[in-house]
């Protein structure tokens, strides 16, 4: 799909603050409202917007006990799909919020988010281990989120601006 400058510039603003009206945005953009509409009405018909969120930073919760893995996945492509069909089969599993396909030692990249270390265990034993194409497992569990999606998640530290003595 070929964007014009415009349509390109909407994308770049709302990916950063997706919750901008689109009175703000026009000004932002030099167009009227009604055509900065328009464009997003487009852009999400024709599912180049995907789907807006909101991050979270769950840490800062004490009563969440959530869990997220990056679970490196190899896989027998099968003929004539590759690894798409396998790729479907387990982006349909509830636990799963991302699955990517990697070039190097795994062929694909499954993030899975669970209640517990041993909900997420049991949800590599008994349902992504045994599906036919996949090969082997490799989990990672997820201790400290820094930076997600371009959003840092640590506030800045305040710099020593004491002056360094030394004897």
């Amino acid at each position: 799909m070929q964007l014009n400058e415009k349509e390109v510039e909407i994308l770049e603003i709302l990916e950063k603050d997706a919750r901008l009206q689109p009175q703000d945005l026009a000004k932002m953009v030099s167009l009227n409202v009604e055509e900065v509409e328009s464009i997003i009405k487009r852009l999400e018909e024709k599912r180049v917007i995907v789907h807006y969120t909101t991050l979270v930073d769950w840490a800062k919760i004490d009563s969440y006990q959530g869990v997220t893995a990056i679970i490196d996945v190899k896989v027998t492509p099968q003929r004539g799909v590759g690894f798409d069909e396998v790729a479907e089969r387990i982006y349909r599993f509830k636990e799963v919020s991302s699955v990517y396909l990697m070039s190097g030692v795994y062929d694909l990249s499954v993030s899975v988010e669970g209640r517990s270390m041993n909900e997420i265990a049991r949800f590599v034993s008994e349902k992504l281990s045994t599906l036919d194409s996949v090969v082997s497992t490799t989990t990672h569990f997820q201790l400290k989120k820094y930076k997600h999606d371009s959003i840092i998640y640590e506030e800045e530290k305040q710099s020593d601006k004491r002056i360094v003595v030394s004897p």
